[in-house]
């Protein structure tokens, strides 16, 4: 696994950096936000961690810089400010993870373990059900001809879907894949933004794709 750390804080990069090298993942380290965007578009890491508060460019910023240039490695936010508010900032940003300072190395390892079994989900051509497209490269949603601007949480969430098109997932399949491994929000939170995302995707006059299968979970599908 290839993992680029993007951190400010020298002493922590440094623990970081020995520490990762001896679970034998190959480690690049920078410490500030503009060359982390240029470092994630520039090379294929599989997962980038992300402080938040950097010189150049702050984390959030940089995260999503980096989803609408077509970065599709993991990122796990790695910062002290881990109130609720910063924590949904950072996955509406574009991360895939969060984690809040002081934390134990083992819990660090065991979050990109979990990642890592996720895979970096890249997809050649764009995805399609009936006439509803996403492009992971360009990260442009459409139906038809009417292009759907989605926030990344939303774009995630379409993109799981899509992958898994004609099959129902459940609401606990949908968090593992969309939101971090052991958010404790409560499946709730997946009735809620696949009501987005539906509104968004479905307007009137337009095949209805995303289905509701009663007491399970839900499904993209041409018919339901």
């Amino acid at each position: 696994m290839r993992i680029l750390i993007v951190e400010d804080e020298l002493a922590l990069a440094q623990t970081l950096q020995r520490g990762l090298a001896e679970e034998h993942y190959a480690v690049d380290v920078v410490s500030d936000g503009r060359d982390a965007l240029d470092y994630a578009l520039a090379a294929p890491y599989d997962v980038i961690i992300l402080d938040v508060m950097l010189p150049g460019m702050d984390g959030f910023t940089a995260c999503r810089r980096m989803r609408a240039g077509g970065v599709t490695s993991h990122i796990l936010m790695l910062t002290a400010l881990n109130a609720v508010d910063d924590r949904v900032q950072g996955l509406d940003s574009g991360a895939d993870d969060y984690l809040g300072k002081p934390f134990a190395f083992k819990e660090l390892v065991a979050r990109l373990r979990a990642l890592g079994r996720r895979g970096r989900d890249v997809q050649v051509g764009p995805l399609q059900v009936a006439d509803l497209t996403l492009d992971e490269t360009s990260h442009e949603v459409r139906r038809s001809d009417r292009r759907i601007d989605l926030s990344p949480l939303e774009f995630r969430l379409l993109h799981c879907l899509l992958r898994h098109a004609g099959q129902v997932l459940t609401r606990d399949n949908l968090l593992d894949q969309v939101w971090n491994f052991d958010y404790e929000g409560g499946s709730n939170v997946v009735d809620v933004y696949v009501r987005y995302l539906r509104r968004k995707i479905e307007v009137p006059g337009e095949l209805k794709v995303l289905h509701t299968v009663r007491g399970i979970g839900y499904k993209l599908a041409e018919v339901e």
